[in-house]
This record gives structure tokens, C-alpha cells and sequence, in this order.
């Protein structure tokens, strides 16, 4: 599936005059392999129907199985109060609770002015974590000592490896759009820690929230049944913001689906940018 550098292909429709540069709306090809295949695993209601609410699985060693490929289903439209993390990662919250530093907050509103012109999602950069769980499916993939999850997005080949072994964060990473992880299990959530960010992701599109290289992404992945999974978000990033902030964010798994393969051009479409 290529896209170019005036739309990108989501599987839900998105559409809007302020960001008519990042998003557009397309349907998955019906030829697309494996998009219906009944997937080993999954319990069944007795029409055959996959029982999303049935219980969480287990791994053998009795710790939650978030395996499995997932997607947030929220309102995607630019227009009004945003109702998506994609748009707004702390529409949760008061404004206080997500308290800018004055030149973040600066920047926040010149990216809004200027119609998210320079979102690194028009170069086909990588979106930036958290921001990449939130706009596209995902596919968890865990092993005892590794959770690897796979995107379906709008940049190349985009995966993040989750460390499980007991490895500590790196010292002095060499900065990175998604950043360096790893993972320990608290009872039944397993807390992911990630540093190591360039400066150059935005948290969100709407917004625009920037982040430095201080940022520390602490993500709590919940599976709280066989067909959700909560994933609890702290910003942590001094340089930009005046205190930790947090937001919530629910996805849905995908049964009886697989990924779609995804390419971004960059090189089409650049006479069609909108902005200052």
C-alpha cells in the first residue's frame, strides 16, 4: 500500500480541512491476503463469532498474553474539541494538568497555526512513541524475554523491541524516534519505560505537543479481557513541560485479520503542502 506525501492510509476514515496534508481515508483492497482468516486461539461465541469479553490469556508462566494485533477505535475529527489521543494525547485532561513549558506551549500553538506543516508524519518519519500506538493497528508479539510490536502505520518498517530480560535502561543512548524499552511486569500490567528520543517527534498531531531528548515515555499495557487492552501513559519531559502528565488510552483487538504491508513516498506531492 504506497502513500504519498499529501495523505496517508489509515483503515478508518479520516478527514479535515486543518489536516488535509496528513490524513485521508482509504479501504483495505479486497485482494489483501489474510484479512479473514480465522485466527488459532481465539475463543468463539457458539455462531462462531470471536468472544472478545471471554478472559485474558495466560503465558504458561502465568503472566498476561497481550499478543495480538490491536487498535484504538476514537473519534478522529479535527473539527471541535478533539475526542482522539491521536489528535490530543492529553484530551483528558484540564490544561493545567499537561502544564507547558512557555516555549513548548509556544511551539504547540505556531504548529497549529501553521496547519501542522512541518508534522514529521508529511516526511514519512516515524510517528514517535506514544503516538504511534494511536494511529494505526499494532501487533504485539511476546516472547518470555522480548515484546516486539509491529506497526501498520505511516513510516517504513517500523517496529519496537521491548526488552523483558532484566537489561537496564542505556546510559547514554544515541537518540532514536522510538526510543529505547524495556519492560517489567507489575502483578498483571506490564510497565514499559522508554528513553532515548531525538527532539524531533510531535506527541500528538493536533496539538502538536513537542518533546525533547529528555522525554521518558512510561506506558502500562492492561489486558483487561480477551478483546481490550488499556494502555496508561505518563509524559515525563522537564524541558518541555512543568511536571509529568499522563492520559489513558483504550484499543480493541483485531481478530481473524493480519497487518497490511505499508510504504510512504516522499517525494510526490510536495506543491500540494498547505501552510506557512
Amino acid at each position: 500500500m504506497p502513500m504519498n506525501i499529501t495523505g496517508f492510509l489509515f483503515r478508518s476514515v479520516l478527514a479535515s480541512a486543518a489536516c488535509a496534508v496528513l490524513l485521508s481515508s482509504t479501504s483495505a483492497p479486497g485482494s489483501a491476503q489474510w484479512l479473514k482468516y480465522p485466527n488459532a486461539g481465539i475463543p468463539r461465541t457458539a455462531d462462531g463469532k470471536p468472544n472478545l469479553s471471554a478472559p485474558a490469556p495466560k503465558t504458561p508462566v502465568g503472566k498476561p498474553d497481550l499478543s495480538g494485533i490491536w487498535e484504538a477505535h476514537e473519534d478522529l475529527s479535527p473539527y471541535g474539541g478533539y475526542k482522539a489521543h491521536f489528535m490530543d494525547l492529553a484530551l483528558d485532561l484540564k490544561p493545567a494538568e499537561a502544564p507547558f513549558q512557555p516555549w513548548a506551549r509556544a511551539l504547540s500553538l505556531e504548529r497549529q497555526d501553521n496547519q501542522h506543516k512541518d508534522d514529521p508524519l508529511n516526511l514519512c518519519l516515524p510517528p514517535g512513541v506514544p503516538r504511534i500506538n494511536t494511529i494505526a493497528p499494532f501487533k504485539i508479539v511476546q516472547t518470555p524475554q522480548l515484546v516486539i510490536v509491529l506497526y501498520e502505520t505511516t513510516a517504513n518498517s517500523n517496529f519496537r523491541q521491548i526488552f523483558t530480560d532484566g537489561r537496564p535502561l542505556p546510559k547514554d543512548p544515541q537518540p532514536t524516534w522510538l526510543g529505547y524499552s524495556v519492560g517489567t511486569w507489575e502483578g498483571n500490567v506490564l510497565k514499559v519505560d522508554t528513553i532515548g528520543f531525538n527532539d524531533r517527534g510531535w506527541i500528538d498531531t493536533g496539538m502538536g505537543h513537542p518533546q525533547t531528548e529528555a522525554l521518558h515515555v512510561i506506558e502500562r499495557f492492561r489486558r483487561t479481557d480477551f478483546g481490550h487492552l488499556e494502555i496508561g501513559i505518563t509524559i515525563d519531559d522537564p524541558k518541555a513541560y512543568t511536571k509529568p502528565w499522563t492520559a489513558t488510552m483504550k484499543v480493541d483487538l483485531l481478530p481473524d485479520t493480519e497487518l497490511l504491508e505499508t510504504t510512504c513516498e516522499n517525494s510526490k506531492g510536495l506543491e500540494h503542502l498547505v501552510g506557512k
